[in-house]
């Protein structure tokens, strides 16, 4: 009688009941409403105890149809309940029927993980909803599904996908399946079948098999970043033979990569201290130090040594760090360092104002952004959100960004009263990197603050230029469209970054840095970063003498790894020089290298001509040379041309050696003719130059382009199909 009763009452969908029969009477009940009673009190409750009668999965989880029919005896006669319906949803019926149902109902309603369908489960798995007086309704019952990971019941479709994605981010598998819920990731399958061992610059890393998965996945680990962390290494790099010992931040670690790095090569040089927010971050990077043999600060490597005392002794490690599971903002408010650097996923506008509350004088703080989405203008209100610019799509966005990024840690650096100097600045396609050094007072931070501008951008054709700096209201326009073109054409963008991105002694030095640790994948592009910096080509780098003994830092002489003359034991004190003193170093600069750095840049295919030949890239940087301009490559564009000729003089210079286009091989004699006479004509016109008036070049374009076009139109009378617009 007990038995019958508690029957009824597993009927009733009181689980407790269910489970105390099973405890105490050892009979055994329906299998799917016992199982499930577990499964729920399991999942509702991970406290307590869990059971550990039995570790199969839910009978709703099944591989094939037969399985799933496989649970009645179908062939049977008489009439058969559905094994994941209850009686009052279903009522018994005959096989035919319930074949239909089982089809139809469950094994076409599921959840699909690495070949197994979660069917839909009707059964009181799920404790019903109280009323609102509190007590339980034993009305309808909400359908759900079964993880086949956890065993935990969601009702929603979309949910369980979700959830079984968040299984997969933590490397949880079916091999981790449990009738309990307590199963945690502390203890997962054996590392030598879980983890990926990964080496980068002689460090090796153990990843996850979802490490590439952003966001989702705590360990996150992105390959497509080894330029970016070889960039930073080379700038702390450089730093370190600054000042010894350095202190250093990892404030993200994730797999604990670039701080491994960092203390793997410069040893004794530095102090890391790697911090992340997740348990499952920090015990990783623990087993990476291990992995490298590093010692770890507070770590337990001291525990286990008298398990080893039997075996050989181990090896010395080679350098030590600090692990410590803690929030990127709460250890920069508690700590100071001389190297932080920010790589969170996404921005890195939240932790600015804690990274420059206590980094040091003249430190270095390094940014890494990657929600390009927002940077390269595809997403203008997170822009605006984020950064309090507004920005449009142009032909320089990289560059955009890179100073929209640096405008945005000159506004926190000057909120304490701080100022920076910009060493670095590069966007590539998936981060933008931006590495500055701290300037402490208030008149380093009134004058970094001076350098944001508003930038005056035609759309039409694409010219810019910043506002000059003052409070008075004027009419800027960086070209002539406005007055021959309906309507307004120019828009303002920012505010933005206007001073120099490059410092060119301390690339040099990062040069040197990647030279002497075999960086041979950044190399070219430091050299790049050079050219840049100085508005020169590769060619003039390398064969010139434009190399300068001695770099101003921020009023700090600094002597570069080069041959050349010495500077004197005196400059390589690195002492702050006196207000005098670094004024005549950068009176004596003035003569040999202009201080103001082109802003932005040219993209030669953008503004080329249509039925003209444009001449390569690097026949027309030297065109621009002989014209009398500072010009360069740029590595934020390879089409782009870093130049401080306007547009107008860049154009002109492209159509004057660009060639026509031959649309017919039989014309090729009467081209050859004209272009004798053209010949001519170029060695009487005189080529614009940078001391050119704007009148003269605009007269040179306007007649080159009317000759062009006589010549083209004469063309299109002996062959058809060419179209050609009449020239503005």
């Amino acid at each position: 009688m007990a038995e019958q009763k508690e029957a009824d009452a597993s009927q009733q969908h009181q689980e407790d009941g269910g489970i105390k029969r099973h405890e105490d009477t050892g009979e055994e009940a329906p299998a799917g409403v016992v199982q499930a009673a577990e499964q729920s009190e399991a999942a509702a409750d991970s406290d307590t105890k869990p059971s550990t009668t039995t570790s199969d999965r839910h009978i709703s989880i099944q591989t094939t149809l037969e399985g799933l029919e496989m649970l009645v005896d179908l062939n049977g006669a008489g009439r058969k309940s559905c094994p994941l319906c209850p009686e009052e949803k279903f009522k018994a019926c005959y096989s035919h029927k319930l074949r239909r149902h089982l089809q139809n109902l469950h094994w076409k309603v599921y959840v699909e993980s690495k070949g197994s369908r979660m069917c839909i489960c009707h059964l009181p798995c799920r404790n019903p909803k109280p009323s609102l007086s509190g007590d339980q309704v034993s009305g309808r019952h909400m359908a759900h599904y079964h993880c086949v990971v956890c065993s935990v019941t969601i009702a929603r479709k979309t949910d369980m996908v979700s959830h079984l994605k968040r299984h997969v981010n933590k490397g949880e598998t079916e091999a981790s399946y449990s009738g309990s819920s307590d199963v945690q990731f502390e203890e997962p399958t054996p590392s030598g079948q879980a983890y990926e061992i990964l080496k980068e610059l002689g460090t090796n890393v153990q990843l996850l098999p979802n490490h590439t998965t952003p966001q989702k996945s705590d360990t996150y680990f992105n390959r497509k970043m080894k330029t970016n962390r070889q960039l930073v290494f080379c700038s702390i790099a450089v730093l370190a033979e600054e000042r010894n010992p350095l202190e250093c931040l990892d404030a993200f670690g994730a797999t604990g990569i670039m701080g491994l790095q960092w203390a793997k090569h410069l040893r004794n040089s530095v102090r890391v201290t790697i911090t992340d927010i997740s348990d499952i971050c920090v015990k990783m990077i623990k087993e990476n130090c291990e992995l490298n043999n590093i010692r770890v600060d507070g770590g337990s490597r001291g525990q286990r040594a008298p398990e080893k005392a039997g075996s050989e002794a181990e090896t010395a490690p080679i350098a030590t760090l600090e692990v410590a599971k803690m929030d990127a903002n709460v250890i920069m408010h508690l700590r100071s360092f001389d190297y932080i650097h920010l790589d969170p996923f996404g921005t890195a506008v939240n932790y600015l104002d804690a990274a420059f509350r206590n980094v040091r004088n003249l430190g270095i703080i390094s940014v890494t952004s990657t929600d390009t989405s927002s940077l390269y203008a595809k997403s203008p209100n997170v822009t605006l959100r984020h950064y309090g610019c507004h920005i449009v799509r142009t032909e320089y966005y990289k560059e955009l960004a890179a100073r929209m990024v640096v405008a945005s840690v000159a506004r926190a650096a000057a909120r304490c009263n701080k100022g920076i100097e910009v060493l670095l600045a590069v966007a590539l396609e998936h981060f933008v990197l931006v590495v500055v050094r701290v300037l402490r007072g208030p008149t380093q931070a009134d004058e970094s603050a001076k350098k944001l501008r508003k930038l005056v951008h035609c759309q039409w054709c694409e010219e810019r230029v910043f506002l000059k700096l003052g409070n008075m209201v004027d009419d800027t326009h960086p070209c002539n469209c406005h007055g021959s073109l309906p309507g307004k054409t120019a828009v303002q963008l920012g505010p933005l970054w206007s001073g120099p991105l490059f410092n060119t002694g301390f690339l040099r030095r990062m040069l040197s840095a990647a030279v002497q640790h075999s960086m041979d994948d950044i190399q070219p592009l430091v050299k790049t970063l050079i050219c840049e910096s100085e508005c020169t080509t590769l060619k003039s780098l390398v064969h010139g003498s434009s190399a300068l003994t001695n770099q101003v830092e921020c009023g700090v002489v600094i002597k570069t790894l080069q041959s050349g003359e010495d500077g004197g034991p005196a400059d390589q004190s690195g002492k702050r020089k006196s207000g005098e003193e670094s004024g005549n170093v950068v009176k004596k600069l003035k003569p040999e290298v202009s201080l103001e750095h082109p802003p932005f840049y040219y993209s030669i295919h953008r503004h080329s001509i249509r039925g003209m030949n444009m001449p390569k890239l690097n026949k027309f940087l030297q065109y621009l040379t002989e014209a009398g301009f500072r010009v360069s490559r740029t590595h934020f564009d390879p089409t782009g041309v870093r130049t401080n000729a306007t547009l107008q003089q860049f154009k002109s210079v492209l159509t004057k050696y660009s060639v026509p286009t031959c649309t017919n091989a039989g014309t090729s004699a009467q081209m050859s003719e004209d272009g004798e006479e053209k010949e001519e004509e170029e060695e009487q016109e005189e080529v614009p130059t940078a001391s050119s008036s704007p009148q003269q070049i605009r007269g040179a374009s306007s007649h080159l382009r009317t000759e062009v076009y006589l010549w083209i139109r004469s063309r299109q009378q002996h062959h058809g199909g060419l179209h050609v617009q009449s020239p503005r």
